[in-house]
Parts: C-alpha cells; sequence; structure tokens
C-alpha cells in the first residue's frame, strides 16, 4: 500500500539530519502533516519529498529545503537561562523596555509545565505592532524528541518575525547545551548567529544542594558566557564572593559576573560572539521522547476550565486555563497565592478590576497590569507532588465569590 495513502495520526516525529521518521501507533497521510505543524518548515510541500519507505515505521527523506531560503541570515541569538525562579522573565521584560523602536525582535519560550504563561506575560506588554514576536513551547525541555519541537517553533517563529534579533529563555529545568547543539546545527548556521548566552543566578541558592547538586543548575553555569547574580537586592554580606568561588570552580576561564536586581541591565549585554558555542555530544537525559500534545491549542470543555499536569528532573507541575468569560475577583486571587508554598507560580488573569499578570517564587509575589490577554491561566511548580486544591482556585471565580457572599 502507498504510505502517502494512510488515514491521518501520528504519535512522533523525529528530526535527525534531513530525515523525518514517523513511528506509527495509527496510520497517518503525509499530505496533513504540515497542517497539524508537525514537520519543520523546510519541508513546505509533497515535492519536497525525497524518499519515503515503510520498515517498522514510515521514514520520509526530505530535500534540503531551509528557512536561510527566505532570506533570513546571521540572527543575533542569545539564550538566557537560569534556574526555576531566578527571574528570566523580568530580565527579558526590561531588556525589551530597551529594544530599538525599528528593530524586530522575537522571543522563544520554553515552559516546563503544560500551560504557557510566560509568553501572555510578555504578550501583555509588547505586541506584534511593537516589533515583538513571541513563540511558546510548554510541556517540557524543548530540546527533547531530537529538538523537534524547538525547530517547529523556531522556524516559524523566524518566518513570520524575520527578526533583528532572537532571544530563546530555556525553561528553568532545561538543557542549555543542547539548545546550543539545535542552533549550531549545519541548517541554522548561516541563518542564526550565537552571540552571548547568560545564565541567571541567585546566589543565595548556593547553600541548598537541591540546586548545587542538579545536573541542569550546574550546566547553566556550565554554558554561560556571562553570569548574572540577580536578586542581588536581596543577597547578605557574602552571596556575592559566594558566587565567584562557585563559578570559578566550575568554570576553567574566568566570565564576568555581573549582579543586579529587579532584571535591570544594559542591552548591551546582549552584544558578542559566544565564546560556549562548541561541538556538543547528543545529550541523553531522562526524558519521554515522546512529541508531547499541544495543550495549550486544546478545546477547553464546556465545564469552563482545563487542568493538565507534568512532571521531569525531579519536579512537577499543574496547570489551568479557563474560558474568557471566567471572571475572577482579584483580591481573592491574591490572597489564594499568598497561601501557596511552591517553587515558582505565574498566571495571567482575566478579572472584575482589569486583565493582570501574576509570579510567585519563594521570595514575593508580584502583580503587574497587562493590556489584555486571550484567557486566564496559571501554572505552577513543586518539588515533590502536586497538592494544590482546585476548589480553592474556583473560588477565586466572581460567580463563585457572589454566591458565597449570597
Amino acid at each position: 500500500m502507498n504510505p502517502l495513502a494512510y488515514s491521518k495520526q501520528t504519535i512522533l516525529l523525529i528530526v535527525a539530519n534531513r530525515q523525518v521518521a514517523v513511528h506509527q501507533q495509527a496510520p497517518l497521510f503525509i499530505q496533513t502533516l504540515k497542517s497539524a505543524e508537525m514537520i519543520p518548515a523546510r519541508v513546505i510541500a509533497e515535492k519536497n519529498i525525497k524518499s519515503v519507505a515503510v520498515n517498522g515505521s514510515l521514514t520520509i527523506e526530505v530535500n534540503d529545503v531551509s528557512i536561510k531560503d527566505n532570506g533570513i541570515n546571521g540572527v543575533p541569538t542569545n539564550i538566557i537561562t537560569g534556574f526555576l525562579g531566578v527571574g528570566k522573565t523580568t530580565f527579558i521584560l526590561n531588556l525589551l523596555k530597551q529594544k530599538p523602536q525599528a528593530e524586530r525582535w522575537a522571543i522563544l519560550v520554553n515552559e516546563f509545565g503544560e500551560v504557557g504563561v510566560d509568553g501572555s506575560l510578555m504578550e501583555g506588554n509588547h505586541s506584534e505592532n511593537q516589533g515583538v514576536f513571541i513563540r511558546e513551547v510548554p510541556g517540557g525541555c524543548m530540546c527533547c524528541a531530537a529538538g523537534l519541537p524547538m525547530q517547529i517553533a523556531l522556524n516559524q517563529l523566524l518566518s513570520k518575525a524575520k527578526p533583528d534579533r532572537l532571544l530563546i529563555e530555556p525553561t528553568g529545568l532545561g538543557h542549555p547545551k543542547e539548545i546550543l547543539e539545535v542552533l549550531s546545527a549545519k541548517h541554522y548556521q548561516s541563518v542564526l548567529s550565537i552571540q552571548q548566552c547568560i545564565t541567571l543566578v541567585d546566589a543565595r541558592k548556593l547553600s541548598d544542594t537541591r540546586y548545587t547538586q542538579h545536573d541542569t543548575f550546574n550546566q547553566q553555569i556550565a554554558m554561560a558566557d556571562i553570569i548574572v547574580g540577580h536578586k542581588a537586592d536581596l543577597y547578605g554580606t557574602t552571596e556575592e564572593q559566594t558566587l565567584a568561588n562557585y563559578v570559578g570552580h566550575k568554570r576553567d576561564q574566568a566570565i564576568p559576573i555581573i549582579f543586579t536586581e529587579q532584571g535591570k541591565i544594559d542591552v548591551k549585554i546582549l552584544d558578542g560572539k559566544s565564546s560556549v558555542v562548541t561541538k556538543l555530544q547528543h545529550h541523553n537525559h531522562n526524558h519521554t521522547s515522546d512529541l508531547p500534545p499541544k495543550r495549550n491549542d486544546n478545546t477547553i470543555p464546556a465545564k469552563g476550565y482545563l487542568k493538565v499536569e507534568n512532571s521531569g528532573e525531579g519536579y512537577y507541575s499543574i496547570g489551568w486555563r479557563f474560558s474568557p468569560d471566567k471572571i475572577f475577583c482579584r483580591a481573592d486571587l491574591i490572597a489564594w497565592l499568598k497561601t501557596l508554598s511552591v517553587e515558582r507560580a505565574k498566571g495571567v488573569f482575566i478579572t472584575s478590576e482589569g486583565v493582570w499578570g501574576y509570579n510567585l517564587t519563594a521570595d514575593t509575589l508580584t502583580e503587574i497590569a497587562l493590556d489584555d490577554c486571550v484567557e486566564s491561566r496559571i501554572e505552577i511548580i513543586t518539588q515533590g507532588e502536586n497538592k494544590i486544591s482546585e476548589s480553592d482556585l474556583l473560588s477565586c471565580l466572581v460567580d463563585t465569590h457572589s454566591s458565597k457572599n449570597g
């Protein structure tokens, strides 16, 4: 049977060199894959399919068509990484305030949880009309599944934005070396120019073995061109030196360490070629290789909300999305968030007092006014099994709040 005549459905795609292997747990129809956004942008037409073979799985070899054919060349690209709760989004928001007005910037955001929130927080302050283009890759480390989720999102973002600069924010539990490896692949070498890789570190965490013994935390330091000691306003008298000693111990060569708070940094920190772009071996860490479902695009059921969960690297996430007609009581939300003892929580909410974004860490709860959002959503990350009460969150809805007082 001609494999191109199979009916639609695929579970996993793996991109390796110029091949796309589709492991079948149900038949598939190749012409539908592009519309399902499951093949990188370079596979733009059936004529680009070079050969098809069936041997346990369906393998499709494609002609070498890449985004460089779209006139996108040498885009300055920065990876901005750091562990959970260190303030990466705040840092990027401050960089966006310094974006030259005439430039177009693209932001690729990766989140550990299945419900993307960072993109909504950024979009609430910056729009495409202002030259800021944002794309999310939720659901874990975007370099997994042979880099497929990242490549799809990156290709689509570059094609749409045609940016003057690209910022990539991996999840705090992501693997920056492997992301760098994907970005350094042959078909991106003329498209991207890898600039300074910046790692944010909260020096107070160096006394906590949950951080210093975590492979990802140490990998983030190992791949940095610049270390930013963030939240420095909260340090004691010894933390700055402790961070300098730790970095000196982990790195063979000295690298710059800058201390700041609340994301305050000069945009010039982004400039300059990266010195850490080297040939890296493919990684092997404990994730399933299945391509994650796009939970951000799932239809919200009739009850008005959708809950999703994820786990990996010793952490757990739980998130909710709410239909736009669900309105929250702002005061109740703040009171509820203050009761949480979690690694990190981020949310955007439509309330009776407007649209608000929230960022909860071990230190503080911050609230920012947003211009708009498509729907309310929240993502919570914990170390240990999720024990977040859904009923407590639902009690913050205005209709529930009114019935309690009625």
